[in-house]
């Protein structure tokens, strides 16, 4: 291998790595998890820890979807889709 070609493959890699661009962030938040909006449109009323109780001084929301792992993903993206800290993001009547 010349030294000429060893230049151009590292050419090639950078214009490879500028067209494809940079990575989005880790606290990037995306689609499902953006706001509660966007979470409603999926789940209707918020998803929860399967024991979570929803935390309200008037009747409780009992039909959010019960799911650990959906919780857990939805605090990775974004912490402040459950404002009362009740283990339900997004709960909606």
């Amino acid at each position: 291998m010349s030294r000429k070609s060893g230049a151009a493959a590292v050419v090639e890699a950078v214009a490879v790595a500028l067209t494809i661009g940079p990575a989005a962030p880790a606290g990037a938040v995306t689609g499902t998890w953006k706001n509660c909006t966007s979470v409603n449109k999926k789940y209707p009323h918020g998803v929860g820890k399967v024991k979570a109780r929803d935390r309200t001084s008037g009747r409780p929301v009992t039909t959010f979807r019960k799911s650990d792992s959906l919780y857990a993903q939805a605090m990775r993206a974004n912490k402040g889709l459950d404002r009362d800290k009740d283990g339900i993001a997004c709960e909606k009547r």
